[in-house]
């Protein structure tokens, strides 16, 4: 079918504003905040700060339970929770159930823990355990991550596994090479959303590494 050459014109100018608003809008989420300590072109040594994430523990093979997890997560921060509230003991006594909308944030994580996966998303720095809403679905927990040394290796391109596992070899051979020990499994972490195109994407993989395992990284 031929469009005319106005229309043409304002499909690609469409493309190229939702493009526009997508990279800015993820750019804007708050990430997780670690600092680099070595890097070597696509790889890096970084020390993760303490922070709290909501997780939830998904059965199925490593394309699938991602979406499943995300639905999850997303739903929790949507409000399918519980805000905690501290009011001052008065008469009468009424009950009402309330929601709080939390922010996005960036990435979202994976890794393989026995049988299954668990999913994550990080959690607004604002936030405490004490403050976080409560989560009414039972499969989605709150937890908080102690502070990591992670070798990392970062990537653009497609969600799927063969890719996944290609670089985790690269990242696991960097490791080697530089005397690093992995204390852990490793984590794949999203840092866009599924309409990101692929060439855009920011894709990470993270090992967890014993500190001082090595003298120098080159």
């Amino acid at each position: 079918m031929n469009y005319p050459k106005v229309s043409l014109i304002f499909i690609i100018l469409m493309f190229f504003f939702a493009l526009t608003f997508a990279v800015g809008d993820a750019m804007a989420l708050e990430k997780a905040k670690y600092n680099v300590l070595e890097r070597e072109g696509n790889f890096e040594l970084r020390q993760y700060e303490p922070h709290i994430v909501a997780e939830t523990m998904v059965e199925g093979d490593f394309e699938g339970v991602g979406n499943e997890g995300f639905r999850r997560l997303f739903d929790y921060i949507s409000g399918k929770n519980r805000k905690k509230q501290s009011i001052s003991m008065t008469a009468p006594v009424t009950q009402e159930t309330k929601s709080e909308k939390i922010s996005m944030t960036a990435p979202v994580n994976q890794e393989r823990v026995g049988e299954k996966y668990r999913i994550t998303f990080l959690m607004p720095s604002e936030y405490t355990m004490e403050t976080l809403p409560e989560p009414l679905d039972t499969r989605v927990k709150l937890h908080e991550e102690p502070g990591r040394l992670m070798a990392a290796i970062r990537y653009s391109g497609t969600w799927g596994k063969s890719r996944y596992v290609e670089k985790k070899v690269r990242l696991q051979e960097w490791i080697e090479q530089n005397g690093l020990k992995p204390v852990g499994e490793s984590v794949f972490a999203r840092y866009n959303p599924p309409f990101m195109p692929w060439f855009l994407r920011r894709n990470e993989i993270l090992i967890p590494v014993e500190s001082g395992s090595r003298s120098t990284v080159k």
